[in-house]
């Protein structure tokens, strides 16, 4: 135990505390103890962020999640005072102290030189390379056989970061990437150097779209959302903003998954962290619904919006302590949709639901149109997934809010995206992978489901997959792999059957080793990348799923922006492979995690 979860478990029988060089009034752990630590001492459970990855936020950062963020519901009844002195408890740090993230503050500037032309210059763009969501490199520039030999070129350091969020894109010689400390910036992919940054109004996780600008001479603009739900153009060779809109005014909405660029339109994820204050006893629940905004990239111009579920919430019924509860809601959008040009459809995957009965809409995969946002189909996974943070399964619990689903969901939704994949002989299908590891294919057309199968037995999340030539590259969230679940599997997209599997097995000597893949695949010719939660990324055989490399990135780095910068838990983002560098961001451990990190990687053959 660290010495800060005890400072926070022995706060009663303490009158005063100091943690490093810092000294906190025993309010500060006293509060903690109180209000907090159910969640956050368990960050396997609960899904909060655990105490090791709070002691790396900014006092900033702790403190606009209790005022404007997620935590608003929790910490509304602590006067101001205290909140500050909880945040700075936290951190271990006073207000203030933060060093700069700006590019301007940093040592290790570009020269002043243009981007390549598009779309020659283009070499991964938004979550899946493309907007079938494949993440199927064809052209990584480098050889299958020289994986091997990969080695660590350069590290940048997000500054103030708590979790390595962003997956970077790159175009033009530049790579683009974000982080929770609320930063987006350009470098050079080649050395690491920085070009611009910039500072959107909240911290970003999405992955970033890259295109031209149309109508405009050579100008090219980045696309992203953060998490208060505000989409941005930013002009890729400046940093200059072109254009930004709110996507949904929800308190608790927020953008996670990558925006698609497709034919000037700009399709926009939302979903919401209002499940997180749903089970409150004096939360109104729930209210927000997850959707798809289609935006005119050049302008702005908001084209459509489309909900997961379509009937607006509306009161159902007040507790005993009367509080009025709303629905239906929920069916949060989490990760990046996928175009179907041919038949002109998006296809997307929702969360569960936050309020009984749980709407068809959520646990769901859906198809819009991608010129009217209209429904054209919904197949839903998973009936009565209705869940809330900090609800016991047993509705006769003690202490049970009221708020609470009567009978709680095993909140087995998807957080990872749908894609559209090509079989041999040219039909499609639609694939896609829930939390509770069950693998879905199903008829782009319809909807209708050709087959499932079972690769492990569930977790927090997996990101995402990858698929080409006929064959999709699965993992399993299971934090010990058995003979029968978890690891990397291979999967015939035609049959949903096994081609190979590896399974990564930990010793129980081993301490902090996982076997959970929660990170996204990746796929080039010849070869698979993957990650798995305690900071390593492999490459495995594609034929048979041997490991041909392997590197832990869970260390501290001097970082070319002269920073120390760290590795830790990999989840989210997978593997960029272009130009012939291999690009990981290390450290995101929102879900369940307690090794957070701030490092973006980038390796090159030697």
């Amino acid at each position: 135990m660290t010495r800060l979860a005890l400072l926070a478990l022995t706060t009663l029988a303490t009158a005063s505390s100091a943690w490093a060089q810092f000294t906190v009034p025993a309010t500060a752990p006293l509060v903690y103890a109180q209000r907090c630590s159910q969640c956050h001492d368990h960050p396997e459970t609960s899904r909060a962020p655990g105490l090791s990855v709070l002691r790396a936020k900014t006092p900033e950062a702790i403190y606009a999640a209790m005022t404007t963020g997620p935590m608003r519901p929790q910490a509304q009844e602590l006067p101001d005072a205290s909140k500050t002195l909880l945040a700075e408890f936290l951190s271990g740090r006073t207000m203030g102290t933060a060093v700069s993230g700006t590019a301007a503050s940093m040592p290790n500037h570009c020269s002043a030189t243009p981007m390549a032309p598009l779309p020659q210059g283009v070499t991964w763009s938004g979550w899946g390379v493309d907007v079938t969501n494949t993440r199927f490199q064809p052209n990584p520039g480098l050889p299958v056989s020289g994986l091997p030999r990969l080695q660590l070129k350069w590290a940048f350091g997000f500054p103030n970061a708590t979790s390595a969020y962003g997956q970077p894109a790159i175009a033009g010689g530049r790579l683009f990437a974000g982080s929770d400390a609320g930063y987006v910036y350009a470098l050079d992919a080649a050395s690491g150097c920085v070009y611009w940054s910039f500072a959107p109004k909240a911290g970003m996780r999405t992955a970033i779209n890259v295109g031209p600008i149309k109508g405009s001479r050579n100008r090219t603009a980045v696309y992203f959302g953060d998490l208060k739900a505000n989409v941005y153009a930013v002009d890729a060779e400046t940093g200059a903003l072109i254009w930004t809109q709110n996507a949904d005014t929800h308190a608790f909405a927020r953008i996670t998954g990558a925006p698609v660029l497709y034919d000037n339109r700009l399709y926009v994820p939302v979903t919401s962290l209002e499940e997180s204050a749903g089970g409150l006893p004096n939360y109104e629940c729930c209210t927000f619904r997850g959707s798809i905004v289609a935006y005119d990239a050049s302008t702005g111009k908001q084209l459509w919006k489309t909900y997961a579920i379509a009937d607006t919430p509306r009161p159902t019924r007040k507790t005993s302590l009367g509080t009025q509860l709303y629905g239906p809601s929920g069916g949060g959008i989490w990760s990046a949709p996928a175009v179907d040009a041919k038949r002109k459809l998006l296809y997307v995957t929702t969360g569960d639901a936050y309020s009984e009965p749980a709407d068809i809409g959520t646990d769901a995969i859906l198809a819009l149109d991608l010129d009217s946002g209209k429904v054209r189909w919904k197949q839903q996974m998973l009936a009565g997934d209705a869940w809330l943070v900090g609800c016991a399964q047993d509705p006769k619990a003690p202490g049970r809010s009221e708020t609470c689903p009567q009978k709680q969901g095993p909140d087995a939704d998807f957080g990872s995206n749908a894609s559209l994949a090509k079989l041999p002989g040219g039909k499609e299908i639609v694939v896609a992978q829930q939390k509770s590891a069950v693998v879905w294919g199903v008829d782009p057309d319809t909807g209708k489901v050709i087959w499932s199968t079972r690769i492990g037995r569930g977790g927090p999340v997996q990101f995402g997959h990858a698929t080409g030539d006929g064959v999709g590259y699965f993992a399993a969230p299971d934090a010990r792999a058995t003979e029968e679940f978890g690891g990397l599997w291979a999967l015939d997209l035609a049959t949903g059957q096994r081609v190979w599997r590896t399974a990564i097995t930990c010793a129980p000597e081993e301490k902090g080793c996982s076997s959970a893949h929660l990170g996204a695949v990746t796929a080039v010719p010849g070869a698979v990348l993957a990650t798995t939660a305690d900071g390593k990324v492999r490459a495995y055989d594609a034929a048979d799923g041997h490991v041909t490399w392997e590197y832990n990135t869970a260390r501290e780095y001097e970082a070319v922006n002269r920073m120390l910068a760290k590795g830790g838990q990999i989840s989210g983002p997978g593997p960029v492979v272009a130009g012939g560098m291999v690009f990981i961001t290390s450290g995101y451990s929102a879900i369940g995690g307690t090794a957070p990190g701030n490092v973006l990687l980038a390796f090159e053959v030697k």
